[in-house]
């Protein structure tokens, strides 16, 4: 059992999911295709979390990792109009996590948050757990409670 802000949440708010580990590869860039591929998952079950600036504030949109964050979808879902892509040292200073091991789950600052409508597609959905290298395995009704999220169509 790993100990990362995300799982401590998830423990202390009873919330069901399973821990996934693997052998991240420090040369890898594309880190939810890496998870997708040593998971044996399909890579659209596979979430990324981004934080993105929305007039001046900062949003987190989850998104599959074969898909893009369309920031006005993303814009639109928090009642803004224009959304930039936020600095990773900022989001890695806000949510506590580095940048390819993002969780949505346990920032350190919470954020609006806003799930892609797709992860309604399945069961189960992978994001990560806190730490490069560590996915947790989540319903996506609880992924919307665990980080207080809504849904929207923000991915292309």
């Amino acid at each position: 059992m790993s100990a990362t802000p995300a799982t401590v949440a998830l423990r202390v708010a009873g919330v069901p999911f399973a821990e996934h580990v693997y052998a991240h590869d420090p040369a890898a860039s594309g880190f939810g295709l890496e998870a997708a591929a040593a998971l044996g998952v399909e890579p659209n079950r596979v979430f990324k979390t981004l934080l993105a600036e929305v007039d001046g504030a900062i949003v987190v949109g989850i998104v599959p990792v074969t898909a893009r964050l369309d920031l006005k979808a993303l814009a639109a879902a928090v009642g803004g109009r224009k959304g930039a892509m936020a600095d990773p040292a900022l989001a890695q200073r806000r949510t506590g996590y580095v940048v390819g091991g993002i969780s949505p789950i346990g920032q350190k600052t919470p954020s609006p948050t806003v799930l892609d409508e797709t992860a309604e597609l399945w069961d189960t959905v992978f994001v990560s757990g806190g730490r490069r290298g560590f996915d947790i395995e989540i319903s996506p009704a609880d992924l919307v409670l665990a980080a207080s999220a809504t849904i929207a169509a923000i991915a292309r």
